[in-house]
C-alpha cells in the first residue's frame, strides 16, 4: 500500500515525463502531493496525453535529450531531487528495427548519463530505472520469468533494455550505497502496460482505439502472441512502493523487481481485441493481417512473487477492469471531457480498490 504521507512535498525528478507512462506517473505523483520536475523530449505523439492533460501545470518541465549528459547533470543539480525515476527511452520494438543505433544510444547511454547525473547530485536518496519485461532472454516457456533469470532480448529494443539493466547493476555495485554517495538504486520491469491516452504507433491498444474512433476495423498483426497485460497504474504503484523502501531502508531493496498481472491475465492479442470489441459495442470489429511481421516474442509472462512477498504489492485490477478503464477514458476523449479529471479519478479509484 502506498504511503500518501511519505510523498507529500517529496522532490521527484522524472526523465521521460512527456510520454504516455510518464504522464500517468506525473499525475499519480501530483495526486500524492509530490513536487515534480521533468526532463524529456517533446511529447512523442499527436495527440499526446501530456498535452491533453496540460501536465506543465504540475511539473517543472525541461525539454531536453538524455543523450546530452552535461545538460542532464545541470538540470538535476538545479532541481536537487530526493528521488529520481528514469523512464526516458526509445520504447517501441518496431522502431528499434528501423533505427537500432538511436535505440541503443537512448536506452543504454541515456541510462549511463542518468546515473552519472545521480552520482553528481548528492541530494538523491533513491533512484529507479524503468526497463521492460522484454529484457529477459525469452525461451518461450509457459511460466513467468523471475528477476534472476538470464537477460537477453532478440530485437534491438529488448536487447537495449537488457543492457540498461546491466548498467544499473554495475552502477549500483560500483558507486551507490557507498560513503561518498548514499543513493539506493533499483530497476523495475513491467509487463505490457495499457491505459487511456496511449497514442503510440504500432501498439495494440492505441491501434484499437484509433480504429474504433474512426469507425474502422481493427487490424491485428500477431493474434496468438500472449502478453502480461496490465493497466498503467498497476506498475506505477509498484514503482512508488519500491521507492519508499529504497528511501527508508536503502540497500535492502536495491535490486531488480518485476511488476505484472496475475497469471490468468496473460492473454493473447486476439483475446484482447475480441474483448475490446465486445465492450465497445455495435460497429466494433477486427481483421487479422496477412502481411509478414518482424519477429516479436510469442509468449511472455512475469513471475512477481518477490514483489508480492517482500513489498506486499499485488495487482488490484484484472484485465477486464483495465479494458473497461481504457474504454471509459476513450469515450471521455471523444466527448471532449476534462481528461485530467478522468485520469485523476481513475488513479483515486485504483488507490481505494482492494487487491485481487
Amino acid at each position: 500500500m502506498i504511503n500518501r504521507a511519505f510523498w507529500k512535498d517529496k522532490k521527484v525528478f522524472i526523465t521521460g515525463h512527456t510520454g504516455f507512462k510518464g504522464t500517468w506517473l506525473s499525475l499519480f505523483l501530483y495526486s500524492l502531493g509530490a513536487k515534480i520536475s521533468g526532463y524529456a523530449l517533446n511529447p512523442p505523439t499527436e495527440p499526446s496525453l501530456y498535452e491533453l492533460c496540460k501536465i506543465n501545470r504540475f511539473v517543472n518541465s525541461k525539454i531536453a535529450d538524455v543523450r546530452d549528459g552535461k545538460l542532464l547533470i545541470k538540470a538535476m543539480l538545479d532541481e536537487a531531487p530526493e528521488i529520481v525515476i528514469h523512464m526516458a527511452a526509445q520504447s517501441l520494438v518496431r522502431v528499434s528495427y528501423s533505427n537500432p543505433v538511436e535505440t541503443y544510444e537512448v536506452n543504454v547511454m541515456g541510462t549511463v548519463n542518468l546515473f552519472e547525473a545521480v552520482r553528481t547530485c548528492k541530494t538523491v536518496k533513491a533512484v529507479i530505472n524503468v526497463t521492460s519485461d522484454k529484457c529477459y532472454e525469452n525461451r518461450e516457456w509457459c511460466w513467468g520469468y523471475r528477476e534472476d533469470e538470464p537477460l537477453g532480448g532478440y530485437d534491438p529494443y529488448s536487447n537495449s533494455k537488457a543492457c540498461s539493466e546491466l548498467v544499473t547493476s554495475s552502477y549500483r555495485r560500483s558507486f551507490f550505497n557507498k560513503k561518498d554517495h548514499g543513493a539506493a538504486a533499483a530497476s523495475v520491469r513491467a509487463g505490457n502496460v495499457i491505459g487511456g491516452g496511449d497514442w503510440a504507433a504500432d501498439r495494440l491498444i492505441p491501434d484499437c482505439m484509433r480504429a474504433l474512433l474512426k469507425g474502422e476495423k481493427i487490424i491485428v498483426r500477431n493474434p496468438k502472441s500472449i502478453r502480461p497485460w496490465q493497466h498503467v497504474v498497476e506498475p506505477l504503484s509498484g514503482y512508488l512502493t519500491v521507492i519508499e523502501k529504497l528511501y527508508e531502508e536503502g540497500p535492502l531493496f536495491a535490486e531488480a523487481w518485476n511488476f505484472g498481472p496475475n497469471d490468468d491475465d496473460a492473454k493473447s492479442v486476439e483475446w484482447i481485441v475480441k474483448t475490446i470489441c465486445k465492450k465497445w459495442g455495435p460497429g466494433a470489429d477486427y481483421v487479422i493481417s496477412s502481411s509478414e511481421q518482424p519477429h516479436e516474442a510469442g509468449y511472455l509472462k512475469l513471475d512477481c512473487s518477490k514483489a508480492k512477498s517482500r513489498l506486499e504489492w499485488h495487482p488490484r485490477w484484472n484485465i477486464e477492469k483495465a479494458i473497461d478503464k481504457i474504454i471509459e477514458w476513450t469515450r471521455a476523449y471523444k466527448q471532449k471531457k476534462d481528461l485530467t479529471d478522468v485520469c485523476l479519478s481513475q488513479i483515486e479509484e485504483y488507490l481505494n480498490s482492494n487487491r485481487e
